[in-house]
């Protein structure tokens, strides 16, 4: 199955967002309970293709996603932000967990949710590794793949991810993804997204010229 096609769709906040935003465009990415559970049902019916992740470690992730994950028989990967970690209206350790006890993904969002692009070495490895360690401690596993905060990467940051040991990175470029590659492009679901946007937006067909720019895109990136 290495290299077939797939979609990597990501979610943030369910239900009423955690108070003011706190960065830009936050609250872009909070989806109400009813679209939450409609999106699902059409991943469902795509299971073999779709790939489900949820960043930034909000409280909603074990309340609502677990739930309704479970009940139609999915699993996804969860990407916490290690200094919010039981802070009110996100994550604690029982439900981080909770989660990865009943078979989900734990990954990292980093430390304090800042692009990797712009951090000094100190504070890099505070972000890659010291966030790492402390969620790996909270679940009692290795953890092995990252999220880029607001999809933020280049050369550097990539060679950084690769030197300490992350078996799969996540982005939020939009594009389709393939099995088995290292680097996992993400489309992001948003509050105005319905079954139909996302079935358009993101699970339709590739043209040729299309599946040439995202190539081209992509390798932009990583080279930058």
């Amino acid at each position: 199955m290495n290299g077939t096609e797939l979609r990597n769709i990501s979610f943030h906040g369910i239900g009423t967002p955690n108070g003011p935003e706190r960065e830009p465009d936050e609250h872009r990415y909070w989806v109400t309970e009813s679209a939450f559970l409609h999106v699902l049902d059409l991943c469902a019916d795509h299971r073999d293709t779709i790939r489900l992740s949820f960043d930034d470690g909000n409280a909603s992730d074990a309340a609502t996603a677990l739930p309704a994950l479970q009940e139609r028989g999915l699993t996804a990967d969860f990407f916490p932000i290690a200094d919010r970690l039981g802070t009110p209206g996100n994550l604690d350790e029982d439900a981080l967990r909770a989660l990865a006890a009943a078979g989900m993904g734990i990954g990292t969002h980093g430390a304090a949710h800042r692009p990797w692009t712009h951090v000094n070495p100190a504070d890099q490895h505070i972000e890659l590794q010291d966030a790492r360690t402390r969620i790996a401690t909270a679940i009692g596993a290795p953890v092995t793949t990252a999220a880029c905060p607001f999809g933020a990467y280049n050369r550097k940051v990539l060679r950084a991810l690769r030197t300490a040991g992350y078996r799969t990175v996540f982005t939020s470029d939009a594009r389709p993804a393939h099995s088995g590659r290292w680097l996992q492009p993400r489309y992001s679901v948003e509050a105005t997204d319905t079954p139909e946007s996302v079935r358009t937006r993101m699970l339709a067909p590739r043209t040729t010229s299309g599946r040439v720019l995202d190539r081209a895109v992509l390798m932009v990136k990583a080279w930058r």
